[in-house]
């Protein structure tokens, strides 16, 4: 069924941290930083992926990012949905369903043997094309996920994703050069607003991360191996 009227965005934000926390995935640890795919430290991590092993939470927040690109984009601004290897997949065959819309699947790279494909799926020139991905930190993945989606002659204007880290100033900046708008549900200072709401971690761990939130390169840097 296609939503249509679905909470106000800031609501929306506050009810997916809240879900995101509610399943743990969410990760504080200002003792023993995370090390991203960067390579960089972090004292936060979130894991998105957890969301489809969870039903009720995963059919609400796939209604309101479905809600969400509606509101923002238009009511009949796609022609089809595609997901990015591997951690989109899975969502955007959810967002597909809501809006009764073919979906594909871009990889990462080619595959190597038969088509050397990178996308899978029938995705045809001219087509408006929703990138979809669990979440996005600085931006810069979606721009080969993007550029493969053009290549078939399609367009793609648009990327959607539930997390958006939200601390990095130049990412929409980055995307928007390259000619996408980014949608998503909430960041880490939604979900860092609702931790402390619902004191899921000690007050020193808040402060850390709140740290780490406010100038991130200046945090990593201090703490490079």
């Amino acid at each position: 069924m296609i939503p249509s009227t679905y909470p106000p965005k800031d609501e929306i934000a506050r009810l997916t941290a809240r879900a995101l926390l509610e399943i743990k995935a969410v990760h504080f640890n200002a003792e023993t930083p995370f090390t991203l795919a960067s390579g960089l430290p972090s004292p936060t991590y979130i894991d998105c992926r957890k969301l489809i092993s969870y039903p009720r939470i995963r059919s609400t927040l796939m209604d309101f990012l479905s809600v969400t690109v509606m509101r923002e984009a238009g009511f009949e601004a796609f022609d089809n949905i595609a997901g990015g290897e591997t951690a989109g997949i899975p969502f955007a065959a959810l967002v597909a369903e809501r809006l009764a819309l073919p979906m594909t699947y871009v990889r990462k790279k080619p595959k190597g043997y038969g088509r050397n494909a990178r996308i899978e799926g029938a995705m045809t020139e001219g087509q408006r094309v929703l990138l979809v991905e669990d979440l996005t930190t600085d931006g810069g993945s979606k721009l080969s996920f993007v550029d493969a989606i053009r290549e078939t002659g399609a367009t793609c204007g648009h990327t959607a994703v539930i997390f958006y880290y939200g601390i990095f100033p130049d990412t929409e900046a980055k995307l928007g050069a390259h000619g996408v708008k980014l949608h998503h549900l909430c960041t880490w200072w939604d979900v860092l607003a609702e931790a402390r709401a619902q004191g899921s971690f000690d007050a020193a761990t808040l402060a850390e991360v709140e740290s780490f939130l406010q100038a991130p390169r200046a945090w990593q840097d201090a703490r490079k191996a």
